[in-house]
């Protein structure tokens, strides 16, 4: 997902309008964990990025999505830059514990 969203819509709240900007993007995470991953790989990891555009948007956990949109907004931006892509990774090896003899 890469898009552009209003922050001022005529009618709606701007509060009302970030949450809705927040539910599509969670709405979009859901639907791509739901695809199959391909045979190599275990599961699904999301590069993100957010800005008030495309030149200038940041890189982002995927945790940390909600507070970067509120810190856009509270910045006064007129829109804001969402890129949330899902990329195939192998789950992280575990370590045996060492033994404390």
């Amino acid at each position: 997902m890469k898009k552009n969203f209003p922050l001022h819509i005529s009618g709606k709240a701007p509060a009302r309008v970030l949450d809705a900007i927040k539910h599509d993007v969670r709405k979009y995470v859901k639907r791509e964990r739901r695809k199959p991953v391909p045979a190599e790989f275990d599961l699904w990891e999301f590069s993100c990025k957010v800005g008030s555009d495309a030149s200038s948007s940041e890189s982002t956990w995927l945790d940390a999505i909600s507070s970067a949109l509120d810190a856009v907004a509270a910045a006064g931006a007129d829109s804001v830059y969402v890129e949330v892509l899902a990329v195939p990774a192998r789950r992280p090896i575990a370590r045996p514990l060492a033994s404390s003899s």
